[in-house]
């Protein structure tokens, strides 16, 4: 254990957090461009309520773009702060506008959480 004691880089930790983050974004992302019909039960109900299918999957697919954008900005570091802060927002207000799925977004509540810890050390 002696090996450990001296492993202290807050540097690596923030890079692991910035490429946590992006990959769940990216993940989300592409997957949602190919299947975004799939995602759209994650949207707010008062932004799907009345919307035409083909208005929920536009909806979905300009929200993988903006996923996508935000992974690249978390990976590319600049303005690292406000990358996290809109990733915490984000990831927070997916598990607020979702209470009844708890059961997934449980995840995003840690998710979050790593958002708050990059907001705070970037």
């Amino acid at each position: 254990m002696n090996v450990l004691k001296n492993v202290h880089n807050p540097r690596l930790a923030v890079w692991g957090l910035r490429l946590g983050l992006a990959f769940v974004f990216a993940y989300a992302g592409v997957d949602t461009l190919r299947e975004p019909l799939a995602w759209s039960g994650y949207l707010p109900h008062f932004l799907t309520s009345g919307a035409q299918l083909g208005t929920v999957e536009t909806m979905m697919r300009l929200f993988a773009v903006f996923e996508l954008g935000l992974a690249a900005w978390l990976v590319a570091g600049v303005y690292l702060r406000y990358a996290a802060l809109v990733a915490a927002g984000l990831l927070g207000g997916i598990v607020v506008f979702n209470p009844d799925t708890l059961i997934v977004t449980f995840r995003d509540v840690g998710l979050c959480l790593m958002a708050v810890a990059l907001f705070f050390d970037a």
